[in-house]
């Protein structure tokens, strides 16, 4: 139970990471270095800890931040989501500017369905709106995310950013059916894979030829909990 718990905090803090400076697996993978597969493995909480002090400084140092904002409850992931008040000195979005970008629907971590429409906004970091000026916001349904996206948070998509192997996307399946997934993409097939603590979700594999069409609504970069979530 204690290693399920370390796993979740450096799976959430090494994500909130990426989100917050806006990088690829495979470029934080470049600066600890370590493969991209290792990434992925924290991400999914695969790996409880980095055991590699070089590792560490060499994540820490980069990013101009402590060993506490990778494996603490109180890490990047909670200030990143205005959770914790942030010690002296560490990076924090707690007081920095704000912006609303527009929530446009609710999408389906689950069976793929119609999207819902919705009106409104949703309030994130200005930094975040800044590098992803055309993203919208989603609300997730469904628990086939829920390892990664609980339900009821709010997903950023950014439409402009074509997706990467293993990257989690909004796709429509057959120009209307919505899902939320990550995506593993082979010379001639798709897969788009659960990550969830319901044993029940599979693996949607769609063949070239097969007759089906996959249309990227847009790649998600960022997320927001629902107040009650915090």
């Amino acid at each position: 139970m204690a290693g399920d718990v370390e796993n979740r905090r450096l799976s959430r803090n090494i994500k909130a990471l990426r989100e917050k400076f806006d990088i690829t697996q495979q470029q934080l993978a470049d600066v600890a270095g370590v493969t991209r597969q290792a990434v992925v493995d924290w991400e999914r909480g695969k790996r409880k800890t980095i055991r590699n002090d070089e590792v560490i400084e060499a994540i820490t140092s980069h990013f101009n931040l402590t060993s506490e904002d990778l494996f603490s409850d109180n890490g990047l992931y909670a200030k990143l989501h205005g959770l914790t008040e942030a010690p002296a000195g560490a990076i924090s979005p707690t007081g920095s500017a704000s912006a609303f970008l527009p929530l446009r629907g609710r999408v389906h971590a689950g069976d793929p369905t119609d999207p819902e429409n919705l009106d409104g906004t949703v309030e994130l970091p200005a930094s975040v709106a800044a590098n992803h000026p055309h993203a919208y916001f989603l609300e997730v349904e469904g628990d086939c995310m829920d390892r990664v996206y609980p339900e009821g948070c709010y997903i950023l998509v950014d439409p402009d950013r074509a997706p990467a192997d293993g990257s989690i996307a909004a796709v429509s399946l057959d120009g209307t059916e919505y899902v939320m997934r990550r995506l593993h993409m082979g010379a001639t097939s798709m897969m788009l894979s659960p990550e969830s603590s319901n044993p029940d979700h599979a693996d949607i594999v769609v063949q070239q030829g097969d007759g089906r069409t996959v249309s990227l609504v847009g790649t998600v970069v960022w997320y927001q909990a629902k107040k009650e979530m915090e």
